[in-house]
């Protein structure tokens, strides 16, 4: 059974009453669980992801909790979040509560510089203080803004991440084979991925490997963040200078594995943390180039080489630093 032509089985459904028209609205009904089968669309795809395609509007919060939980089960088995679908598995949804199919969502159609672009792989430079999804308290994000504004294609999903406040090169697969073949490289280092960051301190080395394991953590207030830790996962960061300036030094920094704010710890742990960065940076540093007019954080993703995930053929692609960013570099120039 197609995935979409589920969604109207999850929708509440208001009961009409002749006899008590102009009372109070009658109760919604209830909804109910679901038994979905995983078509060949969706073979191989993580469960959450499945789940949050499938149950459109309900927070991601309430996925994973009843997915935590047990609610949800995929042949009559307990499973997690990770956990991937086949195609033919039944996957049991719990009752989730979504939106009437005719209530409009407030998610606007929107397109993004696009570098690159061919049946297979998009990729757009992503501006600063967009999210690459929905949730933690941000209504949506790239994908969903995407696939708003292309209602006719069949798949998009993110091959990677970027942070909030990052700029630069965002991979969205358009064909399941392609996202697979993105996830592999990745796990394999198979393709180079290139940041630039203006940081606090003046950088002597050409070229530096970090290597600090990482491990995430959750502060009193809920707000996810990584540290250094010795039985974390193992990361690995190439550092190359690039310019130096009065008290300031822009590097290119290399991700070698791709870990949760690997980039932005691997440099504040080395004593240089990245400007405009307000949870490993220094707020005296913030408020210094936000009254220089630079209220973002100075990270920008402006280089990578991969093979093609189809043809194999090597692809360069390259965004431009953000004016935002050129104007300042420009002002510590001048300084």
């Amino acid at each position: 059974m197609p995935l979409l032509a589920m969604r109207k089985d999850y929708s509440v459904l208001n009961s009409q009453s002749p006899r008590n028209s102009t009372s109070n609205p009658p109760p919604e009904a209830a909804p109910a669980v679901r038994m979905v089968e995983v078509t060949e669309e969706h073979d191989g795809q993580r469960l959450d992801n499945f789940l949050m395609r499938l149950c459109k509007g309900v927070p991601k919060s309430h996925i994973y909790k009843a997915v935590r939980g047990g609610e949800v089960r995929i042949n009559k088995g307990r499973v997690h979040p990770d956990s991937r679908v086949s195609t033919g598995d039944m996957v049991r949804v719990p009752p989730m509560r979504l939106p009437a199919p005719n209530q409009k969502r407030p998610v606007p159609g929107l397109e993004f510089p696009i570098i690159f672009e061919d049946e297979g792989l998009l990729v757009i430079d992503k501006p600063a203080g967009v999210a690459v999804h929905g949730g933690s308290g941000v209504s949506f994000g790239v994908i969903e803004a995407l696939r708003a504004s292309r209602p006719e294609a069949k798949f998009l999903e993110l091959a990677h991440r970027l942070d909030r406040d990052t700029s630069g090169l965002l991979m969205i697969a358009k064909k399941r084979n392609v996202l697979l073949s993105l996830h592999e490289m990745f796990r394999t280092s198979g393709g180079r991925k290139h940041y630039f960051a203006l940081v606090e301190g003046d950088w002597v080395n050409d070229r530096q490997h970090i290597r600090f394991a990482l491990t995430k953590w959750t502060t009193q207030t809920g707000e996810r963040r990584v540290k250094v830790d010795p039985e974390g996962q193992i990361a690995h960061t190439i550092v190359s200078s690039k310019k130096r300036f009065k008290g300031y030094s822009l590097v290119d920094a290399e991700l070698k594995t791709g870990r949760t704010h690997q980039i932005r710890v691997h440099l504040a742990s080395s004593g240089f943390p990245i400007v405009g960065d307000d949870k490993y940076g220094r707020d005296e540093t913030h408020a210094y180039f936000s009254k220089l007019g630079f209220s973002r954080m100075f990270l920008h993703a402006h280089r990578l080489e991969m093979p093609h995930p189809l043809t194999k053929e090597t692809m360069i692609l390259e965004a431009p630093l953000p004016e935002a960013c050129t104007r300042i570099l420009k002002q510590l120039e001048e300084k």
